[in-house]
């Protein structure tokens, strides 16, 4: 039996050098910086406006259909592999009433762990090793490791801030932009899939119509898969439209759409996500997915049934409250000194922090608890190319309001 090996590599007692114990595919990778960050934030007792979940539980009725659903004895024991029938039917049932995509509930919706599953099912069953897989940066950071699980390569395209004015001397408005160009020279021979993530985590960014569009384009034409990440479709604000891109000519066929409930009902840890595409590619999903969790969240499926089926007034209302939240903490952040990237979707905002004469984003999101009582995430950890990501620190605005309140005041004082 081989010796016990070491993290570090070290040689053992008889000389020989030790295998790392981590998978080296992983070994870039490490604590996350949410951990990291939240662990800060309890430490010092700031206010974490890291990482993404709300402060308060989603809408009572939903959370009582869980109670009820436990009670009844409905999910206690292993649900359907591929999720309860009565969420298969509600996320068609959505798909269709929203924007008027077709998928059948038996054999084009699969119910996972959270979209993070979603995703490290999709990219494990979809990938061979050496494929290639353009990607949107900065990104979600379980990208990345997803991508290395499976033996892909990722190929990132950076989304790259852009500034505007209303006319002549008007208001500035700053927002992360997609070269079109840029991605389309990513793709080569190799590429495999395209991950798209709109609205985009953590840019805000939403993107268009247009940009949509010449993404379908060029899936067709290369014959790609697509992987699109929509768990903030419910989250976009002042004129911005969130546009499913399986909606395009030809992509509902070559299309993953990846759907949560933890960000659009406010019960991240139930961790409920689901998969919609074609059967041949749900299958392929689910034939990674069952390896993974087999099966989650029982009872929780059963509510979020109940939880897609609500009016759209809830839709609008929590839309509308977490537009003013933005509004509320983009506002505070600009009086503090920050430039700011107010965010067309999402419920993050990122900042620049050159105006603050600082430009190390890890060294101001460390030392901001003990400067400001407050935590943020230095965006830079979700670039390949650090250096385009390092002036840049994201803050979720997910949080109550009084909670928002306290924090741009502790915030006011970088500005002097």
């Amino acid at each position: 039996m081989a010796a016990m090996t070491s993290s570090s590599g070290s040689p053992d007692p008889s000389g020989a050098q030790r295998r790392p114990l981590l998978n080296r595919r992983l070994a870039e990778f490490g604590t996350t910086i949410f951990a990291e960050m939240s662990a800060l934030a309890v430490r010092t007792g700031s206010i974490n406006l890291g990482q993404g979940f709300p402060d308060t539980d989603g809408p009572e009725e939903v959370r009582e259909a869980a109670v009820r659903a436990l009670r009844d004895g409905r999910g206690n024991q292993y649900p359907p592999g591929p999720g309860v029938p009565e969420l298969r039917q509600a996320v068609a049932t959505h798909q269709q009433r929203r924007y008027g995509l077709s998928y059948d509930p038996d054999t084009e919706v699969l119910v996972t762990a959270g979209a993070t599953e979603a995703i490290a099912a999709a990219l494990l069953a979809l990938l061979e090793p050496g494929d290639e897989v353009v990607a949107l940066e900065p990104y979600y950071d379980s990208y990345a490791a997803c991508i290395a699980m499976a033996g892909g390569t990722r190929v990132p395209v950076t989304l790259r801030p852009h500034e505007g004015t209303d006319g002549d001397g008007g208001a500035v408005h700053r927002r992360f932009r997609l070269d079109l160009d840029e991605l389309r020279d990513a793709v080569t021979g190799r590429t495999r899939v395209l991950l798209i993530n709109t609205p985009h985590n953590p840019t805000g960014t939403v993107l268009t119509r247009e940009e949509l569009s010449a993404i379908a384009e060029l899936a067709v034409e290369r014959d790609l898969l697509v992987v699109t990440d929509e768990v903030y479709e419910h989250l976009v604000f002042d004129d911005a439209e969130h546009i499913p891109l399986a909606t395009f000519p030809g992509m509902r066929e070559r299309t993953v759409t990846i759907g949560s409930a933890g960000k659009t009902f406010s019960f991240t840890g139930w961790k409920v996500g689901w998969v919609t595409a074609p059967a041949e590619l749900v299958g392929a999903v689910r034939s990674a997915k069952q390896f993974l969790t087999y099966v989650s969240s029982g009872p929780f499926q059963y509510a979020v049934a109940e939880a897609l089926a609500l009016p759209d007034a809830y839709f609008e209302s929590f839309r509308q409250d977490l537009q003013a939240k933005r509004d509320l903490l983009s506002e505070g952040l600009a009086e503090a000194g920050f430039a700011v990237y107010r965010p067309a979707g999402t419920y993050f905002v990122t900042t620049d922090i050159r105006p603050l004469g600082e430009s190390d984003g890890f060294a101001f999101c460390r030392a901001l608890p003990e400067r400001a009582g407050v935590v943020a995430i230095p965006n830079a950890v979700f670039y390949d190319h650090r250096a385009a990501g390092a002036p840049f620190v994201r803050f979720a605005f997910c949080k109550q309001r009084e909670v928002l309140e306290e924090a741009v005041k502790r915030l006011q004082h970088l500005a002097y």
